[in-house]
């Protein structure tokens, strides 16, 4: 179960005039690992910003995170140093504040988030793009059990969990082939290119 709060609401209306990419998942999508890609492929590009979640969990070679303690993570919600926070699967997560700097000045932002705040973002922010990265449930199951995670829950649980983001999504990327390929077709999204090869 998820809840989640966005902060991001502007004083006068929706924040624009940037774009926000929010790509979203099940677990052991290849999420990540896209992203990874994307960013590489965007470097030399100051108009696409890939930031640091906050994350109340560890860093590690799946997910670049900033790792924060459940203490410091709520100091800085309190603090109003958030973007929007929302939390899952025991663990809470933040986008932050600065990404509306960069929206305003035009910029594409490109963010992991829960789909439990893709309404709430939609309404926040003027020009939002939902990117949902899926996988078929054999291939799910085959990355989340290589993962290894002890934090990610029950797999089987996780997995009875897989639906709903495509349906709220703008583009879907079925991620069951070449890494490098479906990283291509994240890119041509977060550069409002034609997607597909």
């Amino acid at each position: 179960m998820s809840k989640m709060v966005t902060t991001a609401q502007g004083e006068a209306g929706a924040i624009g005039p940037g774009r926000l990419v929010l790509v979203v998942g099940p677990s052991g999508a290849g999420k990540d690992t896209l992203l990874r890609l994307a960013q590489a492929a965007c470097i030399d590009d100051p108009e696409i910003v890939f930031p640091r979640r906050i994350v109340t969990r560890a860093s590690s070679s799946d997910e670049d995170n900033i790792a924060v303690s459940q203490d410091e993570f709520r100091r800085a919600r309190e603090q109003g140093d958030f973007a929007v926070h929302w939390e899952a699967h025991g663990h809470a997560y933040a986008l932050p504040l600065e990404i509306n700097d960069d929206i305003r000045a035009g910029r594409a932002v490109v963010v992991n988030v829960s789909r439990t705040v893709i309404a709430a973002l939609r309404e926040a922010y003027a020009n939002v793009v939902v990117v949902a990265i899926t996988a078929p449930p054999d291939v799910l199951a085959q990355r989340l059990a290589a993962r290894a995670r002890q934090s990610d829950g029950d797999i089987a649980e996780r997995l009875s969990r897989v639906d709903g983001s495509s349906a709220q999504a703008d583009v879907t990327i079925l991620n069951a082939g070449s890494a490098d390929y479906h990283g291509r077709q994240l890119v041509r999204v977060i550069r409002n290119e034609g997607w597909q090869d």
